[in-house]
């Protein structure tokens, strides 16, 4: 800026001394003359005050405000006359008061020099007037830039603000999009668990499927099998009709022919020597018959005894050895299956007595011995499952039909229900008891059912089937529980009955495995559920 201000500057011109000399006479005249004029000036001062206070203003704001000095030879002037130089503004006022006095008065009153160095000074102060115009020029455009400046300042200023601002919410964001990544993460990996369990559970749904799918073959086999045997079976009693038709007739023809004969022997005189006739055995049967009530009486107060024990256990039996019970049992269960064959020639009213007799003395048994029982056991089971046909024999007269008896397909309701209990303790095969499980849940609806159920305290024979190794038994084994677990008086004797270790064993085997269906979960929960009310 100092050289934009030198450049305006008038160039110095070339004064020698001699004309300096010349300035400064002239100056000193000017001065004396512009001293004897004061007086006649008086009557103007206060026209010429007004008019040079705003020149001296502009002139004081001039050298306050810009560097611009007089030419050198003026200032040498000054530096050479130091009382003009105390004097310079009063000089200055007179020198600014001269020409409006001398164009008021007359343009020759001056002489020549001082009207040089009044046009000179007049140069001077129009260059000045010049440069502070361009001074202030310079100075509002310096304003302008400093307003540009300070505008670009605050604009800045708020442009880092606002980064500042963009930098914090920038963090903000950055640390919920961590939070969101966490919680998605989270929420991944509770999603990729549920999918994994439901695809557990699916695999373990499609397995039960499976299963069910080939039960339902299997049934549908046997029910193909059944039928053709059904077939089979009503072919055979047609002809067997025809052939009981045909006996009849002949049996009445023998017995007409032997009437006749047993005449002719009651004439006739007795041989000493006479052939000894085979014996039947059905006549053999018929003449034991005695011992067969007997028997009976014998098995049902052994039973019944049997029974009221088991409801009582406080009754003695230290009496007897720890064993006693397991070996009779265990020598009278072959002499019971024996026994099988015999039975459709006595009488039905005998059956329900063998039947229970046997139950009880399966119920003696321990595991130990059940295995070296097995075949009698198993031999037992399908005796009862699959009933007694008795074929008579050749050496038979009176009797050539055969006859049978029907345990667990029989129509009496006590003599079904123990022949099932007896199956479900005997059988190991898969579809015998499947049977032997729909027939006992049929029987249950009704009160007698029950009330059989937990006189024989079946409980345990059919808790023993509820494991893991039985997957198509459970459900209808938790059907039999519902059955009995529902709002009848026998439930509390029922509960009661459940309320064992071995029981609640076997429920928890059941809850601990992980490939058991839900529905069977639910029915099991039921029965603890009532289970749970018990006091």
């Amino acid at each position: 800026m100092a050289d934009s201000r030198m450049s305006l500057q008038p160039a110095s011109p070339s004064v020698t001394l001699l004309e300096k000399r010349h300035y400064n006479k002239a100056l000193r005249d000017l001065l004396r003359r512009i001293r004897d004029a004061n007086s006649q000036l008086e009557i103007t001062d206060e026209h010429i005050d007004d008019e040079v206070c705003p020149v001296q203003d502009s002139y004081t704001y001039l050298y306050t405000e810009t560097d611009v000095s007089l030419p050198s030879h003026l200032i040498s002037n000054s530096c050479s006359e130091p009382s003009f130089v105390m004097s310079g503004s009063a000089a200055i006022k007179q020198t600014k008061r001269k020409p409006q006095n001398t164009s008021l008065r007359s343009p020759n009153v001056f002489p020549s020099e001082v009207h040089d160095i009044y046009e000179e000074l007049s140069e001077i102060y129009q260059k000045l007037q010049q440069e502070r115009m361009s001074q202030q020029e310079y100075s509002l455009q310096l304003k302008r830039r400093e307003q540009s400046l300070l505008e670009k300042e605050e604009m800045l200023l708020k442009h880092q603000a606002t980064l500042s601002k963009i930098k914090d919410v920038e963090g903000i964001v950055h640390e919920k999009l961590r939070i969101m990544k966490a919680q998605y993460d989270v929420e991944v990996k509770q999603l990729s668990d549920a999918l994994k369990e439901k695809i557990k559970e699916n695999k373990r749904l499609k397995s039960s499927f499976d299963t069910l799918k080939e039960m339902n073959d299997t049934l549908k086999k046997q029910l193909n099998e059944v039928s053709e045997q059904n077939k089979k079976l009503e072919s055979q009693a047609r002809k067997v009709q025809s052939r009981l038709e045909n006996l009849q007739r002949k049996q009445s023809f023998l017995t007409v022919q032997k009437s006749k004969e047993i005449a002719q022997i009651v004439q006739l005189p007795k041989p000493q020597n006479v052939e000894k006739k085979p014996v039947s055995i059905k006549p053999k049967v018929f003449n034991n018959i005695q011992v067969y009530k007997l028997v009976t009486i014998l098995m049902d107060w052994l039973s019944e005894s049997e029974s009221n024990r088991g409801r009582d256990n406080s009754l003695p039996m230290d009496k007897l050895p720890t064993n006693y019970l397991q070996e009779k049992s265990a020598k009278v269960l072959p002499v019971i299956v024996e026994q099988f064959q015999w039975m459709p020639l006595v009488n039905s009213k005998l059956h329900y007595s063998f039947m229970r007799f046997s139950y009880w003395t399966l119920r003696q048994l321990d595991n130990r011995t059940q295995s070296t029982l097995t075949s009698t056991i198993r031999r037992l089971g399908e005796e009862t499952f699959k009933g007694v046909i008795y074929h008579p024999g050749e050496e038979s007269v009176l009797e050539d039909k055969p006859r049978s008896v029907a345990f667990f397909k029989s129509n009496n309701f006590p003599l079904r229900f123990i022949s099932t209990l007896v199956i479900l303790k005997t059988v190991t095969q898969v579809d015998y008891l499947a049977q032997a499980l729909d027939s006992l849940c049929m029987d249950l609806k009704s009160d007698e059912g029950r009330s059989l159920f937990l006189e024989f305290q079946a409980v345990p024979v059919v808790v023993d089937l509820l494991h893991v190794s039985n997957r198509g038994l459970i459900s209808s084994i938790l059907d039999i529980l519902l059955q009995l677990s529902m709002e009848t008086r026998f439930l509390q004797p029922f509960l009661e009955s459940c309320s064992t270790e071995s029981f609640f064993c076997t429920c928890a085997t059941l809850l601990k495995d992980s490939k058991i269906d839900v529905p069977i979960l639910e029915k099991l929960s039921i029965v603890l559920q009532k289970l749970s009310k018990v006091r």
